[in-house]
């Protein structure tokens, strides 16, 4: 699995309130959620996120509530994976449980500027800045979250098995 494209990078600690505010929970339509993702601590998220883009962020991206509609609105905004730092635990089972690729990366995350090009290898868990030429090496993806990924997310993986 290979993702490509630009960074849109956060700081630490950007909850799930930040992600998805739970004023627009009352909808379990992901298209109509990602028009508001990132939405009240990035009001141009949605006007700049372009299919394939990679979130970058600092520490605990993913803290707070264990809403599943954080990870599902991020992808249906487009993004098609997320490095970071590290990640709340809840908000990374759910990100696997929907389909959505995350990485931690802490040295990545320290050289990546918003609008470089990145490429991540989920299979060798490699992370490239296109831009500058920098390489790290994260965490490949355990085959078995490969396929949970592969197949768009926990249900349809197991669907598949059926």
């Amino acid at each position: 699995m290979l993702f490509k494209g630009k960074a849109i990078t956060y700081g630490r600690d950007i909850d799930t309130d930040a992600i998805i505010a739970a004023r627009y929970l009352n909808s379990s339509d992901m298209a109509e959620l990602a028009e508001h993702c990132m939405e009240d601590i990035d009001p141009t998220f949605v006007e700049r996120v372009q299919p394939g883009d990679i979130i970058v962020a600092g520490e605990n991206f993913g803290c707070g509530s264990s809403r599943e509609h954080a990870p599902s609105c991020i992808k249906a905004a487009g993004i098609s994976c997320v490095v970071a730092k590290s990640f709340a635990r809840i908000f990374f089972r759910n990100a696997i449980n929907v389909g959505l690729p995350i990485m931690e990366c802490p040295d990545a995350v320290d050289s990546v500027s918003d609008g470089d090009i990145v490429e991540v290898n989920a299979d060798t868990g490699v992370i490239s800045n296109l831009t500058t030429g920098q390489s790290w090496q994260g965490q490949a993806f355990p085959e078995f979250i490969q396929k949970i990924i592969e197949a768009g997310g926990l249900v349809a993986r197991t669907k598949e098995r059926m």
